[in-house]
């Protein structure tokens, strides 16, 4: 048991050991593998290197479980296979999803790639193995920026098309956070959300994974993250703030009408912002229910332990007459 600060100072110290000890390797067999044009021993070095990003993930779960002292409920993991091929979406909150997806998910499926933003490509040591791993970087554009240059207009959709075509010759989890940033307040005021607890959908960007992969697919993973005790941050979470944190996983069967041309095609366009609006929708019932009952499973924890309490008490009052 040791002082929270102490203890996110000693996760961190972990946390960054572990990845040192692993970017040495990643980064030499990145170069023998640029260095060797072949195919298949391309291929094969990037399954060796999703290898060692899973030692990787593994020491960092473990991490998690002897300090963090945060109780992770799963459910809907059955049947996943590790080389399957998934795409994932998620509600996002804060940057500790992206450790709890990795916690859930670590050999249950393949190596969970992300739409990285490109700026983040400078972040120290990370953003160079991103680079190694093949991430798509993306560089989005803002709608006022678009407004200004609209030649500009397009080239997400190019790179989301080009990041696509290179995830056609092994499994892949592709992970796609649909509301595009993190929740806040401030940002869900802004935006006008209809939903009490998310961001409004963009849909674009799973939509133009689903038809370029979308034949490959052997389910779409629906994840929903539920902090109770709401969401904190990555430093919070290595002190070991963090007391429960539910995850629900719904698979979703890959359906032709799903892989349709979001771009051009635009009753196509139409339904599937309906249909990822109804999921989204139906998230969010859930979220509003699990943190419903973790508020009278609290209450009831606190009544069950006054009730423990009142006994004693009574008994050392009666020891002191």
């Amino acid at each position: 048991r040791l002082p929270g600060p102490l203890r996110g100072a000693l996760v961190l110290s972990i946390y960054l050991i572990n990845t040192s000890f692993w970017l040495l390797p990643l980064f030499s067999l990145t170069l023998l593998k640029f260095c060797i044009p072949s195919p298949a021993f391309r291929r094969f070095v990037t399954r060796v290197l999703h290898g060692l990003v899973a030692q990787w993930v593994s020491v960092n779960n473990l991490t998690q479980q002897l300090f963090c002292d945060t109780r992770l409920e799963a459910t809907g993991l059955e049947q996943l296979r590790p080389k399957g091929w998934y795409l994932v979406i998620a509600n996002h909150q804060s940057w500790v999803d992206i450790l709890v997806l990795q916690r859930v998910f670590n050999r249950r499926i393949p190596l969970l790639t992300f739409f990285i933003k490109k700026e983040l490509i400078w972040f120290p040591l990370l953003g160079q193995a991103w680079w190694a791993l093949e991430f798509p970087f993306m560089k989005r554009h803002s709608t006022a920026y678009l407004k200004k240059h609209p030649e500009k207009r397009g080239q997400d959709i190019a790179a989301t098309l080009k990041a696509c075509e290179k995830f056609k010759h092994q499994p892949i989890a592709l992970m796609n956070f649909i509301e595009g940033t993190r929740f806040t307040p401030e940002k869900h005021r802004r935006s006008g959300s209809p939903y009490a607890n998310l961001l409004r959908t963009k849909a674009g960007g799973m939509a133009l994974v689903l038809s370029t992969v979308g034949r490959r697919l052997h389910r779409i993973l629906d994840v929903t993250i539920v902090y109770p005790d709401g969401p904190k941050s990555f430093w919070e979470f290595a002190c070991g703030k963090i007391d429960r944190i539910h995850v629900q996983v719904d698979q979703i069967p890959v359906s032709p009408w799903m892989m349709g041309d979001y771009v051009a095609d635009r009753a196509f366009r139409r339904q599937f912002q309906a249909w990822l609006n109804g999921l989204w929708t139906q998230k969010d019932r859930r979220i509003s229910a699990l943190l419903a009952a973790s508020r009278k499973a609290e209450s009831r924890e606190r009544a069950h332990s006054g009730t423990a309490e009142a006994p004693r008490t009574e008994e050392l009052l009666s020891n002191q007459r």
